[in-house]
């Protein structure tokens, strides 16, 4: 598992509850999944306060897809048939279209890690150091 640290990950967030890393099929740059450290299968099983917390941190991870990619909107998508794992997509798009999973694939090394740090900038640039991992690739 990613969260856990058992899998591989590029990490633009952490904090006691949630963590943020890049998809390794992205719809676009910058996509990532914010996911509770909490192992939840579905959304609606999740405590409120988690729920909250998580949507705030994707509101924030959003704020930066739009700071990193100017003339993008962050948009949301809870989706998770793929794992039993709660996870929002936080996706900076210009047109619905844009939203596809269809548009995702896998992507290289070099260009996740790229999306990732340019997503990292972002959120210190906004102010958010403390949940930067000094890492992109450990928590």
């Amino acid at each position: 598992m990613i969260v856990a640290g058992e899998i591989p990950g590029r990490f633009a967030w952490a904090d006691d509850v949630c963590v943020a890393f890049a998809t390794i099929e992205p719809i676009c740059d910058g996509h990532l999944l914010v996911v509770p450290r909490a192992e939840v299968a579905k959304y609606t099983e999740l405590d409120p306060d988690t729920w909250a917390h998580i949507s705030r941190v994707a509101q924030t991870i959003g704020q930066a897809a739009e700071h990193a990619y100017e003339g993008s909107r962050a948009m949301l998508i809870v989706a998770g048939l793929d794992v039993p794992h709660v996870h929002i997509h936080v996706v900076p798009a210009c047109k619905e279209a844009d939203l596809s999973f269809s548009n995702a694939k896998p992507a290289s090394d070099e260009k996740l890690d790229a999306a990732v740090t340019r997503m990292r900038q972002a959120l210190l640039a906004l102010g958010h150091a403390d949940n930067v991992p000094a890492d992109m690739h450990s928590l």
